[in-house]
């Protein structure tokens, strides 16, 4: 008999595609997966729910996926961090849904679309956990020489904006030997790029050993011989130590890479967002790095209309962007997120001036980084080969995040696969992006 077939839509975060991942595999065992909605018996949206734009996106796309009920799908499943937050909502705003679950019921998925194959039976499932981590096997939606390995859930900074304690619990670390396991078995798979994410990577071992575990953990990871770069992101400014910075600038598996959450500079607003960091600890972090590993690259975020945000703040952000010269900035007008603190403070700020105040950032960015990438040419680097588009290959090096760092196009008279590694050395600039050609070392 025929397996029924089963697509998935992960929406959001990398952590939400790690449970996307560990789902498809659970489905996989009973189901056929496919890429193609248009062929599947059962469809799972993953939903993200984490500000304005992302919860609107996630409702756009299961209404858009339940149009296909009108053809071979039988079962819409939503799940994710829309679904956790607002479960008895979506089930009377979107009935199209025959299954909802939050973020910790994945053990009753497959019993939930059973139900709804046979008897039509809707459910729900959006039970809060403060100790469940979804783990397991996985099937990866990435390209298959690199993959998100997720260290830690939930989160305890309660930072004022913040709905994820709320949807995720409080902050659990992975235990060491569970994460060396899936590393393992990833490398074994073929991927050479192990990214370790959690919503704050520094907390890393402190609920389990009592200190900050994340270097340790780095170097068991390195030990695994399948493995080339270990990539880190989302590591809070007041919780990089001197230990991680040296992890960092010792272990040559260790990409010279760092994603910082800023958020923003200004003591003022820091305060209102609740960030136990300050604007002096920021900035002493960011040179110090900058001064003990060469070729350091930094990657941060930054939020602009927090309610409170006067023009005097502002232009306080607006100089750290422009002196500072981070490498990579992705910058977020503030959503006024129902059930947080900061949604209840005075002095909103009008959303023509959010937009205003986020194309002044990203046009100081934009120029910063156009300088920053006319400083590498000449520069040689090891790229890892991610697409071909019939002309040219697209690669990263290591101070590229996959899909969110710009990338380095390069031509080769070999056929190249992906996830090869090659020497490139890079021979023009643009805003965010590279061009080079293969260099081939000449021999002596």
């Amino acid at each position: 008999m025929e397996k029924l077939k089963v697509g998935i839509v992960s929406l959001g975060c990398d952590k939400n595609r790690v449970d996307s991942e560990i789902v498809l595999d659970k489905l996989g065992r009973s189901y056929a997966i496919t890429n193609n909605p248009k062929d599947s018996d059962i469809i799972l949206v993953n939903t993200c729910g984490f500000i304005e734009s992302s919860k609107q996106e996630s409702i756009d796309t299961i209404l858009e996926m339940s149009e296909y009920k009108k053809g071979k799908c039988k079962v819409i499943v939503v799940t994710g961090c829309l679904t956790q937050r607002y479960g008895k909502e979506l089930q009377e705003l979107l009935p199209e849904a025959d299954v909802i679950l939050g973020v910790n019921d994945y053990d009753k998925l497959e019993e939930a679309i059973d139900r709804a194959l046979m008897n039509n039976e809707k459910s729900i499932y959006c039970n809060y956990s403060d100790v469940n981590i979804n783990e397991g096997q996985r099937v990866l939606t990435t390209s298959k020489h690199y993959a998100y390995v997720r260290i830690g859930e939930g989160c305890s900074n309660f930072c004022t904006y913040c709905a994820i304690p709320r949807i995720r619990g409080k902050y659990r670390s992975r235990k060491i030997e569970s994460v060396l396991e899936e590393v393992k078995s990833l490398g074994a798979q073929g991927v050479k790029e192990i990214i370790l994410v959690a919503q704050d990577t520094t907390r890393y071992g402190i609920d389990l050993y009592n200190k900050k575990m994340l270097p340790e953990l780095i170097r068991e990871i390195s030990k695994v011989d399948d493995i080339k770069w270990i990539r880190v992101l989302y590591c809070y400014p007041e919780e990089i130590t001197d230990e991680l910075i040296n992890e960092i600038k010792v272990n040559d598996k260790v990409c010279k890479y760092l994603d910082i959450p800023v958020q923003h500079i200004s003591n003022n607003v820091l305060k209102l967002m609740g960030r136990r960091g300050r604007k002096e600890e920021i900035i002493n972090v960011i040179q110090k790095l900058r001064h003990e590993i060469p070729g350091m690259t930094i990657r941060t975020s930054l939020i602009v209309g927090f309610p409170g945000e006067s023009e005097s703040d502002f232009e306080e952000l607006k100089e750290f962007v422009r002196d500072t010269k981070i490498d990579k900035l992705g910058v977020f007008r503030y959503s006024q997120e129902e059930g947080t603190p900061a949604a209840e403070m005075e002095n909103q700020i009008d959303e023509e001036i959010k937009e205003k105040r986020e194309k002044e950032i990203m046009i100081i960015q934009q120029e910063n980084s156009c300088e920053i990438n006319k400083n590498k040419v000449g520069k040689i680097y090891e790229v890892v080969v991610e697409s071909f588009d019939g002309e040219y290959y697209i690669g990263r090096s290591y101070e590229m995040t996959p899909e969110i760092d710009g990338a380095i196009y390069f031509k080769c008279d070999k056929i190249l696969n992906i996830g090869n590694f090659v020497k490139i050395k890079i021979e023009q600039n643009l805003e965010y992006d590279l061009m080079g050609v293969v260099y081939y070392e000449s021999s002596k």
